[in-house]
């Protein structure tokens, strides 16, 4: 039994008055964000000017708190002033607004102070009514209906019918397995979700084969090639829909579109093909979304151990021959799948490092090449003949990384770096060899690294 936090996520089909409100709670957010940042730069702003006469620190205006609780304060003092309208509103809209604003600040200074990991992060900028719409619930009268399992209870909204059942929430709800934190209505691609966030109690089986290790090497051609010899074909949802695409597109740009520079407004024929663009849009990501969870399952309920690669997906992005095909994969969101569920079921997750030359090591004697094109989709080996299918041999390589007597339920690795030159093979006792080590010799080169 694990307790995990984990979203349920259901379209809602709310009538016109309903939809009205949905919208007026997201612009109660949006506008309570740019109140907060509109202060928080303008303090900024001057400090700044004060600073460059050179005044002294302690004569500079008093800087402001950016904690969501100090926001909050500062917005139930001025909403009577700034929003007379305040009161139509569930109070956690400008609640949610204000914590959004929070953590972009925070984020933004963890950032700049070298103290958060990952990409720079930018100043946070005002949200337009083109931004996305959302809003956040976390008190109030909130949920699965009493009555059916058709609604959903939001604040000051009432209730709303879902398109979908919820009884999968409910009976965990039921049985006291679950328990609701918080709600978030949101307005992506024409429709209205409502995603609730779950502490739960999981206990989900262990895997079919707990022994077993699978390599999974991805690509563009085939979605997947595992170390079992199975060719997962790519449904490659996106070229199918480019016809029906590129035809909504070239309507969409013989109407009149909106125009920052003339403050033009747009039609509503461009309106409506917009929406059925997003619609397509849509409908492609979700085909896709649906195949890889398909596989990821699978994957988790067969064997006790998975191993992937580190791909710099940012980096094939780059190249404007492959980025569209890239895209339309999918390979951090099945990685995502495959680390969480994973979890779940206490299945070890191993991921290599992307230097790691598992296209490049003969999968049968372990020697290197030295290079390898990717035109080259057969790998022959030059010391003993193997020739095999490139992505087969790569995905054999992975699953022989894996260490059996791995101590946690569940882990992310990365491994080791191939000793010295990656690009360069290196010399063992008999001839090439990485990735295997003679009797009685240690393995380094690939060694798990906790």
């Amino acid at each position: 039994m694990t307790e995990v936090i984990q979203a349920y996520r259901f379209a809602l089909e709310p009538d016109s008055q309903q939809e009205d409100q949905l919208r007026s709670h997201c612009g109660a957010q949006r506008f309570a964000y740019n109140w907060g940042l509109a202060r928080v730069k303008a303090v900024m702003d001057q400090r700044k000017a004060e600073a460059s006469y050179d005044i002294p620190a302690e004569e500079l205006t008093p800087s402001i708190s950016w904690s969501a609780y100090s926001l909050r304060k500062d917005w139930n003092e001025a909403k009577g002033r700034v929003a007379p309208w305040w009161g139509d509103n569930s109070k956690e809209a400008y609640a949610s607004g204000l914590a959004n604003l929070a953590t972009a600040l925070k984020n933004w200074s963890g950032s700049t102070k070298g103290k958060r990991k990952g990409p720079k992060v930018e100043f946070p900028r005002f949200k337009g009514k083109r931004h996305t719409w959302s809003c956040r619930f976390t008190t109030g009268s909130f949920g699965l209906a009493e009555t059916d399992r058709r609604h959903v209870k939001l604040p000051r909204i009432g209730t709303v019918r879902t398109h979908e059942s919820t009884r999968t929430l409910a009976r965990h709800v039921e049985r006291g397995t679950a328990t609701i934190r918080s709600a978030t209505v949101s307005f992506r691609s024409g429709r209205w979700f409502v995603s609730f966030s779950v502490k739960i109690q999981r206990n989900d089986p262990p895997p079919a084969d707990p022994d077993s290790a699978v390599g999974v090497d991805l690509g563009i051609k085939s979605l997947a090639v595992l170390s079992t010899g199975e060719v997962v074909p790519n449904p490659r949802h996106l070229e199918v829909a480019q016809h029906e695409l590129r035809r909504l597109q070239r309507q969409a740009s013989r109407r009149v579109g909106p125009d920052k520079r003339t403050k033009q407004k747009p039609s509503n024929r461009w309106r409506k093909t917009q929406a059925r663009i997003n619609r397509l849009h849509a409908f492609i990501a979700n085909a896709r979304r649906d195949g890889l969870h398909k596989l990821s399952s699978r994957l988790v309920r067969e064997h006790g151990s998975i191993v992937l690669e580190d791909l710099n997906v940012e980096g094939m992005m780059s190249n404007r021959r492959l980025a569209r095909h890239v895209a339309g994969v999918g390979m951090g969101e099945f990685r995502r799948q495959i680390e969480y569920k994973a979890a779940w079921s206490g299945v070890h997750t191993h991921v290599a490092s992307r230097w790691y030359p598992s296209s490049k090591t003969c999968s049968d004697c372990g020697a290197v090449k030295a290079k390898l094109r990717l035109s080259e989709r057969v790998y022959q080996c030059e010391h003993c003949g193997t020739v095999l299918d490139r992505d087969l041999n790569a995905a054999r390589n992975l699953a022989a990384l894996v260490e059996r007597d791995t101590s946690s339920a569940s882990c992310v690795v990365r491994l080791n770096e191939p000793a010295g030159n990656p690009r360069k093979p290196t010399r063992g006792g008999n001839g090439y060899r990485h990735g295997k080590a003679h009797a009685g010799q240690r393995q380094r080169g690939n060694a798990l690294v906790r």
